[in-house]
């Protein structure tokens, strides 16, 4: 099996619950920007979060910049992550930026060590599946929304969390594992009544960005990679 494949095989239970909250992101962005600003929306910026907030914002009578301002505060979290994943990235420049592309929450996990490595097939592969089904399923919700009806009532605003909270339980291998998401959620829980949309996202990422750093006396060649 070419390692890209392995990749994509691992990605599909993350695109599975990709598929359902996209559905729900279509269903509720229609009325509010119409079908077709939706289903480019999501090809386009490819970040579930960070179109939640921005519809959100729109939805309350916020401005399109503000709209875009909390969309690229909640996106912010990807500079530590990353800057994690650099090193596995291949190729100039150019390259690296477009592999870069694939560094979206799950994927990142899942090609994590759990050492501050990261295996870049798994990282490209398991954004596949992933990809196409945000964009399918936005296309579904948005076009046969009224026939859906509130995604709140089918649960699919709740899957989401439930699979990313699973990715955790997976992650936390050791006590500095623990430690590092103890203080991320706590770091981002005292922040959610009193900071702005998205900074306690992005308060939390740069805290657990701490969690991946390598030690020397973690490198069994006694070294840092």
């Amino acid at each position: 099996m070419h390692p890209v494949q392995r990749g994509i095989r691992a990605g599909i239970p993350a695109a599975v619950a990709t598929f359902a909250v996209a559905i729900s992101f279509g269903v509720l962005a229609r009325p509010v920007i119409g079908t077709v600003p939706t289903i480019v929306m999501s090809l386009v910026v490819y970040a579930g979060s960070a179109q939640f907030a921005a519809l959100s914002t729109i939805a309350t009578g916020g401005t399109a910049g503000a709209a875009i301002a909390a969309g690229l505060l909640i996106n912010a979290r990807f500079l530590p992550m990353g800057i994690a994943a650099a090193p596995a990235l291949r190729g100039g420049r150019l390259r690296r930026a477009v592999e870069g592309q694939a560094v979206v929450d799950a994927s990142w996990a899942i090609a994590s060590d759990g050492r501050g490595r990261f295996d870049r097939d798994l990282l490209l592969g398991s954004t596949i599946p992933q990809a196409l089904a945000w964009w399918s399923g936005t296309a579904i919700g948005a076009l046969g929304g009224s026939l859906l009806g509130d995604p709140q009532s089918l649960g699919l605003d709740a899957i989401f969390p439930a699979f990313f909270l699973a990715l955790l339980v997976g992650e936390l291998r050791d006590r500095r594992a623990l430690a590092t998401a103890l203080i991320a959620a706590g770091l981002a829980l005292a922040l959610v009544p009193r900071a702005p949309t998205g900074a306690p996202v992005v308060a939390a990422s740069v805290a657990a960005l701490g969690g991946v750093v390598r030690r020397p006396r973690d490198d069994p060649a006694g070294r840092l990679r």
